[in-house]
C-alpha cells in the first residue's frame, strides 16, 4: 500500500525537490542540480505455501495428522492430529529425549532449564486439558519447550524458528490411569492459548509463528476435505492446507466472516454464538468446528429431558450463526451422529461440529485480524 501524508506533513525528500525546483528558476550564475534519491525496493507479493494431510478412517471414526520430521537435532516420524478445537503443539518426550530423563513425576534436570538434542526444555511445568464433557477429560503433564521444529515432511514442510511447545512426560485419562505414549500428540492450530507460561509465552498455534511473506496476511484456509481419501492406513493428500492468506482470500472469496474476541489469559477461542434447531427445538448455545472431535458432533441443550442421548438417524439439524453463515445436515446410521447434552448435568458447555463439517464445507483462520471465515462448498 502507497502511504499518504497530510497536508503540511511532505516527506523531507520531496521538500528538498520543491526547493531545487525554485532556486534553478532564480537568475543565477551558478546551475543547481537537484539531487536523486532510490526508493526502496518493494519485494514482489509472496505466493502462498500449500502444505497436506494424513486422512485417516479407523472405519469407526476419522482423523487428520500432520507430520513433524524433525525438533531441535532429533530426527522424528511423529503424526500429530491436526485439531482447529485447540491452540499450540503437545508431544510426547518419548524418542525425543533421552528416556533417562523422563519420569511419571517430571523431567529429571537441575536449574531453570536445560538443553537436549537442540531442545530448550524449561522448569516451567503444567497441564494441558482435553475433553467433551466431565466423562471424557483427559490430562497431559508436561514442560514448555522450545525447538526449531519442521512441520511436515518429505512430502512437504515448513520449518518454524524457536518454536514454543509443550514437550509432556505423562497422559491420564479421567479416573487417572496412565495412558500410552503419544497418545495426546496434537497440532492445535486455532487462535486461543492452551496454556500460558510466565514471561508473555504463551502455547498457541505454531502456524501463527510462520510468515507467509510479503503481501500476504498470516494464517491458513483448508480445502474441503470430502470422502474419498480417507483410509485406514492413512493416505497423504496434498495441499489441504494454505499457508498465507490473500486479501481475495479475505474480501471476494465466499467466506462468511466471524470476528473473534480475547479473552483474557484464553488469547481467541474460535467459539461463536449460535443458533440450533432439531425436532422443533431451537436451541442457543456457543459453538466450536472441531476437525479434533470425531466420530460424534455434540449440542449442548440445557432442556433437554436426559442427561445424554443420540439423535434417531434421519433427524435434520441446522445450524446458523449471527454472521449469517449457516449449515444443515441429516443424521444417519454411519455419518454425522450426533448428541444431545444437557450442560446442566454433563458439565459440558461448548457445542461441537465435528469433522463431518470439514468434509463439506471450508474453514478460514486469520491470526492478525483474529476473524474465523466459513464456507458451504
Amino acid at each position: 500500500m502507497r502511504k499518504r501524508y497530510p497536508k503540511g506533513s511532505l516527506p523531507f525528500f520531496l521538500v528538498l525537490l520543491v526547493v531545487f525546483a525554485i532556486a534553478s528558476c532564480k537568475k543565477d550564475s551558478k546551475t543547481v542540480m537537484p539531487t536523486t534519491k532510490t526508493l526502496p525496493v518493494v519485494p514482489p507479493t509472496a505466493t502462498p505455501t500449500k502444505i497436506g494431510l494424513y486422512e485417516v478412517d479407523s472405519s469407526i471414526y476419522k482423523l487428520l495428522y500432520m507430520n513433524v520430521s524433525q525438533i531441535g537435532n532429533q530426527t522424528v516420524n511423529d503424526a500429530l492430529v491436526f485439531d482447529t478445537g485447540s491452540g499450540g503443539m503437545v508431544i510426547d518426550a518419548e524418542g525425543i529425549v533421552p528416556k533417562s530423563m523422563i519420569t511419571s513425576t517430571g523431567f529429571k534436570f537441575t536449574g531453570d532449564s536445560v538443553v537436549v538434542n537442540g531442545i530448550t526444555i524449561m522448569a516451567d511445568t503444567s497441564t494441558v486439558t482435553y475433553g467433551d464433557d466431565d466423562s471424557t477429560i483427559t490430562k497431559a503433564h508436561g514442560n514448555l519447550a522450545y525447538a526449531n521444529v519442521t512441520l511436515g515432511d518429505d512430502n512437504g514442510n515448513i520449518v518454524i524458528k524457536r518454536l514454543p511447545f509443550f514437550l509432556y512426560y505423562k497422559g491420564e485419562d479421567a479416573k487417572g490411569n496412565t495412558l500410552a505414549s503419544h497418545y495426546f500428540d496434537v497440532i492445535g492450530v486455532d487462535d486461543e492459548y492452551d496454556l500460558t507460561f510466565a514471561n508473555h509465552v504463551n502455547l498457541t498455534s505454531p502456524l501463527t509463528f510462520y510468515d507467509p511473506g510479503n503481501g500476504l496476511t498470516r494464517g491458513f484456509k483448508m480445502a474441503a476435505l470430502g470422502t474419498s481419501n480417507f483410509s485406514l492406513t492413512g493416505n497423504y493428500v496434498p495441499d489441504v492446507v494454505t499457508l498465507g492468506l490473500t486479501p481475495a482470500d479475505l474480501s471476494s472469496s465466499g467466506f462468511v466472516m466471524n470476528q473473534l474476541y480475547q479473552y483474557p489469559g484464553e488469547g481467541y477461542p474460535p467459539i461463536f454464538p449460535a443458533t440450533f434447531t432439531y425436532n422443533n427445538s431451537n436451541v442457543s448455545t456457543q459453538v466450536l468446528f472441531d476437525t479434533g472431535t470425531e466420530p460424534y458432533s455434540y449440542i449442548e441443550d440445557p432442556k433437554a429431558k436426559v442427561d445424554i442421548a443420540q439423535l434417531p438417524d434421519n433427524t435434520k439439524v441446522s445450524v446458523s450463526l449471527r454472521s449469517g453463515f449457516a449449515y444443515q445436515f441429516t443424521t444417519t446410521a454411519t455419518e454425522n451422529l450426533t448428541y444431545i447434552e444437557n450442560p446442566n448435568t454433563t458439565g459440558a458447555q461448548i457445542s461441537i461440529l465435528s469433522l463431518e463439517f470439514f468434509l463439506n464445507n471450508e474453514y478460514l483462520l486469520d491470526y492478525t485480524d483474529h476473524k474465523l471465515g466459513l464456507k458451504n462448498n
